[in-house]
């Protein structure tokens, strides 16, 4: 795992650092392999803390701080709802519908898996648009919300598991196709914005998809 290559680096300044994770790789270490951030912290030579996460399937872009101060100020507003995130993603399956909200409260469900709720106590709350791409159906989503699980859920409840996700029975692939695309947020009266399309993957291996991406508008 050590020699295994599970990141590139996006920005790296005085606050925070930025990366592209890989697919596959879990970001805390769990059964005995390294998890990124444990990586991050071991090639970099310095104290990191940790701001968000990604599930182990998913690629993209994420974020952590070099200091305390930062994570605290990074967390709020992850947590707020102040950070405006793009996810990408695969689907063998046609969706309900092809755009709009989804929203509902989650709760834990059997073998790790989460489902949503009729109930809207503390929802999460998605918003996205697909079409037909080739013989498959490319979504573009953005969560209001940061909820375990959020999107792979929102995607089973449309009839369109993601692509390689078999926890929520999607078709099994080389990879779950989810990935996180773009970031933009404001920190000590900057903007920063990163956006990385993906490229891991037989499916997202495809110059098109960049294309494609740029003319969905998510309502």
């Amino acid at each position: 795992m050590k020699d295994t290559v599970c990141y590139e680096i996006i920005d790296d300044n005085e606050d925070f650092i930025v990366v592209n994770k890989f697919p596959n790789i879990s970001f805390h270490s769990e059964n005995n392999e390294v998890g990124l951030f444990q990586r991050l912290k071991e090639d970099l030579k310095y104290r990191l803390y940790a701001v968000h996460r990604l599930d182990k399937i998913t690629s993209g872009i994420i974020v952590a701080a070099k200091s305390s101060k930062t994570a605290s100020v990074l967390s709020e507003l992850f947590s707020s709802g102040k950070v405006c995130k793009y996810y990408i993603a695969l689907s063998d399956k046609k969706p309900k519908k092809k755009k709009g909200l989804i929203s509902g409260d989650m709760k834990k469900s059997r073998n790790g898996q989460w489902k949503l709720t009729r109930t809207h106590d503390n929802p999460a709350v998605t918003r996205f648009s697909s079409l037909k791409y080739k013989d498959k159906y490319l979504f573009l989503l953005k969560p209001e919300t940061g909820k375990t699980h959020q999107i792979r859920v929102a995607m089973k409840s449309l009839s369109s598991p993601i692509l390689g996700d078999v926890l929520y029975h999607g078709t099994p692939s080389d990879r779950g196709y989810l990935h996180s695309f773009k970031l933009k947020f404001s920190y000590n009266g900057k903007k920063f914005e990163y956006e990385k399309y993906p490229s891991a993957g037989i499916f997202f291996n495809d110059k098109q998809i960049s294309e494609t991406i740029s003319s969905i508008e998510v309502v």
